[in-house]
């Protein structure tokens, strides 16, 4: 378990400038925390380099982009892509004639899931066929942006692959269980753990999530020696979750979205931080705030955190701006409803015995429970009922300040080498959002 190490002041330390190399090894689909770190990049005057995750074709084979695909994925970016496909997992992969993990897993059905089977002895073979792929492919990659980057440059590399859920059709059913149902529609998250489907996805998440952080700084070593050789300065970050501080009854408290599956796979991460921080590789992961994505939309009640934001913009000298943000969130509320009431409803929540139990740092990442579903789902669907327009929330608003506030802290803070793993909180958020529009 790693020790908690929260970001408690405003790093002000740039190493990078005009003709540096901000390389995303992710690639952009959406809006997400990313985007935070490219506007400092951008601003910074750094050069924008990007991979790609490559498209599957008509038979689920990897492929590079078109050339119209990676134009358009380079004009999302803003920068050069390497086409060379880097599609994290091994949930598609098999050595050749054998059938890969999510052929093997078609037949999983909704009441027989608990108790099929998998042959690991194949599993194993298949994830040694994916990390091959793409490791092979990781130094292909590293090759063709080690020639952008020149002479006496600096370089960042942000890491941003995370996820791994094989598509098979029975798993939207059973996901839909275990993080919206309740009452008889309830599944528990251990009963997942503890079976191979689950199993497997976890393997998966430890390799997308995880591994590629390593896979990253080793195939990245021979561009780290060239530039700290010439005296530049290289830095890795990775985006982890691990429990945030919000505001409960005036304190800072630390809390946690239950059950976070990918858990286990964002401590992997941390420990590849912490192991490449001892070999002198300045790797930080920073621990960021539940926010809404298109991805974290599954995990209903994953928002509720966001709403005490509000009051920390106030507690942390928020003058001017803080109130207009006050205002923005009043205006997308029903009639008649206060955003002081809904503030109430969420401090009433959060004092709940249930979801107070689930704040046990050094359980984490704890199961679901029947109970804990019943108040946070509830909470979650009468939260949403007091706006005006279900499409339109508050949530929405607050997710894209967290998303404005984590940019310069990653950014400053991955310059400062504070540490391997950093928590940005609400304290810290809401102090960077306050300082940006004094």
């Amino acid at each position: 378990m790693t020790e908690f190490t929260p970001l408690r002041h405003i790093p002000q330390a740039n190493v990078f400038r005009k003709g540096d190399v901000f390389v995303l090894f992710g690639e952009l689909f959406g809006r997400g925390y990313v985007n935070g770190l490219i506007d400092e990049a951008r601003a910074a005057g750094m050069t924008i380099v990007g991979i790609t995750v490559g498209r599957r074709d008509e038979t689920g084979a990897l492929r590079a982009l078109t050339a119209e695909e990676h134009a358009e994925a380079e004009e999302k970016l803003g920068g050069k892509i390497i086409n060379v496909p880097l599609m994290a997992g091994f949930d598609m992969d098999a050595p050749e004639g054998e059938q890969n993990p999510t052929e093997l897993l078609a037949d999983v059905k909704l009441k027989t899931w608990q108790d099929d089977k998998l042959d690991w002895e194949k599993i194993e073979r298949c994830r040694e066929a994916g990390v091959r792929r793409f490791t092979t492919s990781a130094a292909q990659a590293m090759a063709e942006i080690d020639k952008l980057i020149p002479e006496g440059a600096n370089v960042f590399f942000a890491h941003t692959m995370a996820g791994g859920i094989p598509k098979i059709k029975a798993f939207l059913a059973i996901a839909n269980r275990i993080y919206k149902g309740r009452g008889d529609r309830f599944e528990s998250s251990r009963a997942l753990l503890d079976s191979d489907l689950g199993k497997l996805i976890l393997m998966n998440f430890d390799e997308v999530t995880a591994n590629t952080l390593k896979y990253l700084i080793d195939a990245s070593a021979p561009i780290r020696e060239r530039v700290t050789k010439a005296g530049g300065e290289v830095r890795y970050t990775a985006y982890g979750y691990h429990g945030t501080e919000i505001l409960i009854g005036g304190k800072y408290v630390w809390q946690t979205y239950t059950n976070y599956t990918q858990g286990y796979a964002k401590m992997r991460l941390e420990s590849i931080a912490e192991a490449a921080w001892k070999q002198g590789i300045y790797a930080t992961v920073f621990n960021c705030p539940e926010i809404r994505t298109n991805s974290s939309d599954i995990f209903v009640g994953v928002e509720l955190s966001l709403f005490p934001l509000l009051t920390a913009l106030k507690k942390e000298g928020g003058g001017a701006w803080a109130d207009q943000q006050w205002q923005i969130c009043q205006d997308l509320l029903g009639e008649g409803v206060s955003l002081q009431s809904l503030l109430d409803k969420i401090e009433q929540y959060n004092n709940d015995a249930t979801s107070a139990q689930f704040r046990n740092f050094e359980a984490w990442p704890m199961d679901n429970t029947p109970e804990l579903a019943d108040v946070m789902i509830g909470t979650s669907e009468e939260m949403t009922a007091m706006h005006k327009d279900r499409k339109a929330l508050i949530t929405d608003h607050l997710s894209s300040l967290v998303l404005e506030g984590a940019g310069p802290l990653m950014f400053h803070g991955a310059s400062e080498k504070i540490s391997p793993v950093l928590w940005l909180s609400h304290d810290i958020i809401a102090r960077q959002l306050n300082e940006l529009h004094k």
